[in-house]
Parts: structure tokens; C-alpha cells; sequence
């Protein structure tokens, strides 16, 4: 070979690569405002006083309809953004489930309930763009990590019918998620032995009311009307001990809410999918079976 055809050639296969590189960047899903003409009681105009949605559409040849709303966990104070967030939605797509990463409003800038109503709104936008967005607007989920996982147990147990005569369409539509995935949550802000003091201080203040703690505590706000729950822990997580999943687990019991938990033996807080050497990944298919069996992964 020429040394011109070579260099012709790398050339070439150098061009694909630009080319490649820019639709795979084009592609990826761009995050959008949740509140376009500003969010419910915002102090500022800055992008922490903004939150958004980024949708990661199921691929085209096996999408089922099905959509859930993903949110990270970091305590009330950040957002694990991308191994509880992106990379989820990711796997999502991989069973033809349309995954929402909700970034979402934090403290101690913001307080309860702003996480709530962003959390809120993120399920009712997908759900009033439904026809749009090819899904099924009654499987609808919600899925959470930590204190992510405590803002889905707060949605599953808090929400509305909306506001029929409302001017936005958006606000008209149901906040009920249709299922909830809850990784490791943070539940209780009352029981001092296992709540997740950080997430509680910066979800509450430094002085919250017993009332306000109580209302926010998900093991006492489940109800007939909560909606079938998947959840996931390890006995060796000290940062938001097991008995968080436990209590939200046995209060679905006690109402008839259908319920499903996996208590791992070993694996620290924070694992997020895990990996192919931890316990834990078995969490993905064991949820995905769920899902499945629950006909939440049949075609539309």
C-alpha cells in the first residue's frame, strides 16, 4: 500500500470518527426546565433555582410505553447525577422503559416542598405529553436512590388528582406515580435510630416541628392508595440503615399496597446499579422481573 492510499485511508477512517463522535453527540438528550416560566416560590434566577428533566426516549424497536421518572440521591444537598441518574435511565432503555432523570431543587436553599412539587411536576409533564412521547400515561413510575429514594416514597405517598380548571395542561393532570423503585431510601425523619439526619436537616431546617417530620416520615403516610412498590437495601449500609426499607416495607403490608423487598447482606450505601462483582447486582433483574410480572414491560 501507497503511502498516499495510507494516509488517504486514515484520513478517511478519521472523518467517520468526527462524524461519529458528533451524532452520538447530537443525540444525547438535553435537559429541559421543568418550570419554564419559573419554578413555585424560587429565590433567584440561577440554574440551582432551576429545575429540569432530562428524557432518555426507549429505543424505537423495543419501547413499550412505559416511562419512569429517575431521581438521584446526595442527601438533600447534591445530585448523584450520573451512576444514580443518567446511567439508570440508560438501563431503562435496555428493557424499553423511557427513563426522566429529575434534577431536582435543593437545600439548604430550598426546603420541603420543593423536591416534592418537582418531583410532582416531573410525573404530570410526562404524563400530559404522553401521546407525544409514545407512553402509556398510566405506567408512569418513579425511582430513587437515598434521599432520592426518600423524595419517591414522599411522591408515593403524596399526590393529587390535579387541578381540573387549571391554565396549564400540565397542572391539570395526575401527580400519583403508577409504581415506585426505592434504592436504599432514606424513610423515617422521626426515628432518630435510623433517619438520615443530613437528608432531614436539609429537606427540614435545623428546627423542624414533630408535625412537619411526621408528615414527611413515609412509613406513617402509606395508604390503601399507594401504589405497588419495589425496594432494595444492604444490611451493611451505615449512612441510611436497612431498617428505613423495612418500616416502608411492612406499612405496605399492613394497607394491601403490593410490595416487594431484597435485603443484601454485604454493600455500603451508594452503589447505585452496582457492579458485576457486588451482590447487589442482582437488583437490576430481580426489579426488571418485577416490572415484568407486574405487565409493566408489555407492549403497548
Amino acid at each position: 500500500m501507497s503511502s498516499t492510499t495510507w494516509l488517504t485511508r486514515c484520513s478517511l477512517f478519521a472523518a467517520s470518527l468526527v462524524i461519529f463522535s458528533q451524532s452520538v453527540t447530537a443525540a444525547e438528550p438535553k435537559p429541559e426546565l421543568l418550570w419554564p416560566d419559573g419554578a413555585p416560590g424560587a429565590v433567584g434566577d440561577e440554574p440551582l433555582d432551576k429545575p429540569t428533566i432530562t428524557i432518555f426516549p426507549a429505543p424505537a424497536d423495543i419501547a413499550n410505553g412505559a416511562a419512569v421518572v429517575v431521581c438521584p440521591g446526595g442527601g438533600y444537598g447534591g445530585l448523584a447525577a450520573g451512576y444514580e441518574g443518567d446511567d439508570v435511565a440508560r438501563w431503562l432503555n435496555t428493557l424499553g422503559v423511557t427513563g426522566v432523570v429529575l434534577r431536582y431543587r435543593l437545600g439548604p436553599r430550598y426546603h420541603h416542598p420543593a423536591p416534592l412539587q418537582d418531583a410532582q411536576r416531573a410525573i404530570r409533564t410526562i404524563r400530559a405529553r404522553a401521546k407525544s412521547l409514545d407512553i402509556d400515561p398510566e405506567r408512569i413510575g418513579i425511582l430513587g436512590f437515598s434521599a432520592g429514594g426518600h423524595l419517591t416514597s414522599t411522591a408515593a405517598t403524596h399526590f393529587d388528582k390535579g387541578e381540573g380548571k387549571s391554565a396549564d395542561p400540565i397542572q391539570r393532570e395526575s401527580s400519583r406515580p403508577d409504581f415506585a423503585i426505592l434504592c436504599y431510601p432514606v424513610i423515617s425523619m422521626t426515628d432518630e435510630a435510623m433517619t438520615h439526619k443530613g437528608s432531614r436537616r436539609n429537606l427540614l431546617g435545623d428546627k423542624p416541628s414533630a408535625e412537619l417530620m411526621k408528615s414527611v416520615s413515609s412509613e406513617k403516610q402509606v395508604t390503601e392508595n399507594t401504589p405497588p412498590c419495589f425496594l432494595w437495601h444492604t444490611t451493611g449500609d451505615k449512612g441510611v440503615p436497612s431498617e428505613n426499607s423495612i418500616a416502608f416495607y411492612l406499612a405496605c403490608k399492613e394497607k394491601g399496597v403490593p410490595v416487594e423487598i431484597h435485603i443484601f447482606e454485604k454493600g455500603r450505601h451508594g452503589l447505585g446499579l452496582g457492579k458485576p462483582d457486588e451482590a447487589v447486582s442482582a437488583w437490576p433483574p430481580l426489579c426488571a422481573t418485577w416490572l415484568k410480572e407486574r405487565g409493566l414491560l408489555n407492549k403497548k
